[in-house]
């Protein structure tokens, strides 16, 4: 295949993935008419059409969808494969991008990260915050921060964080004005602060166990918001019951500043995992930030 070709399957790709000819662009460091230009040059030697194109978006074609998921893996395998050639250098180096929730990225990856990045200067890491559930293959993370039990099972997991516990909490001002609910299904006659999954798309619903028995509640109240901090300021403010981590929670509880509610029905679970695809081929600096994060009790 010629080198123009190649080439011009890269740009493909970007645009592919990324929807958008602006974003693909900026990556490549050339204006969106060159690489449109470049993408109607490939779709006409192919004689195919590989991309619909709006005033407001860009999607693949049949055919577009078709190549992206044959050569995309392949062009993949060859970045990871140029990238794992840090290991010929004197100090590991490259980027690694993570996705975290707001809690995992503040509470347990940022602390652990600091010390492993000033042993290591070359290494760069990115930590993209998102509380959603996140494809790490097709948004091309390294890895990824959840709850264990939130990680796929075709995925490799490493725990690197302490079982977690929940917390309804609410202010003494709220509580002058409702009486405390006995069971998660009173919930729903109390105002609640939910928290917004916006990759997912949908609200959280609290999790709750007790003697084995699991129940969900989707809770309603007159705010929302995707960060657990926001959620636990809306709370001092007398806005409703937030639910956050416990150790959250917990100094504003000591103070009196939270009363906490449901406490018997917040069992501990799965802390958090590292996580990333089984088939990954990990670059010496992945390797030394796997070991860096791997939990030790």
């Amino acid at each position: 295949m010629p080198r123009a070709d190649l080439n011009d399957l890269t740009a493909f790709i970007a645009v592919a993935r990324e929807r958008s000819f602006t974003k693909a662009a900026a990556r490549f460091g050339v204006s969106q008419s060159a690489l449109s230009h470049t993408l109607r040059g490939l779709e006409e030697r192919l004689g195919l059409r590989l991309l619909t194109r709006t005033t407001r978006s860009v999607a693949p074609t049949e055919a577009g969808e078709r190549l992206l998921r044959t050569v995309g893996p392949r062009f993949d395998e060859i970045d990871a494969e140029i990238a794992a050639l840090g290991a010929l250098r004197d100090k590991p180096a490259g980027t690694i991008r993570i996705t975290a929730s707001d809690y995992g990225a503040s509470a347990i990856l940022w602390p652990r990260l600091q010390k492993f990045l000033r042993a290591y200067p070359e290494i760069k890491v990115e930590i993209i915050v998102d509380n959603g559930f996140v494809d790490i293959v097709a948004q091309r993370y390294d890895a990824g921060v959840r709850f264990g039990e939130q990680v796929a099972k075709d995925m490799i997991a490493m725990r690197i964080g302490p079982d977690v516990r929940m917390a309804v909490v609410g202010s003494p001002a709220y509580f002058r004005k409702r009486p405390a609910p006995k069971r998660p299904q009173d919930l729903i006659d109390h105002a609640c602060i939910n928290l917004r999954l916006l990759t997912y798309g949908g609200l959280y619903a609290w999790e709750f166990e007790k003697a084995g028995r699991q129940l969900r509640v989707h809770v309603d109240g007159q705010v929302a918001f995707n960060t657990t901090g926001q959620l636990l300021d809306a709370a001092l403010a007398g806005f409703g019951l937030a639910y956050v981590p416990e150790d959250v929670a917990q100094r504003d509880i000591a103070k009196g500043r939270l009363k906490r509610v449901l406490a018997d029905w917040c069992a501990p679970f799965s802390g958090h995992h590292l996580y990333y695809p089984s088939r990954r081929q990990p670059t010496p600096a992945f390797a030394l930030l796997v070991d860096a994060l791997r939990y030790r009790r």
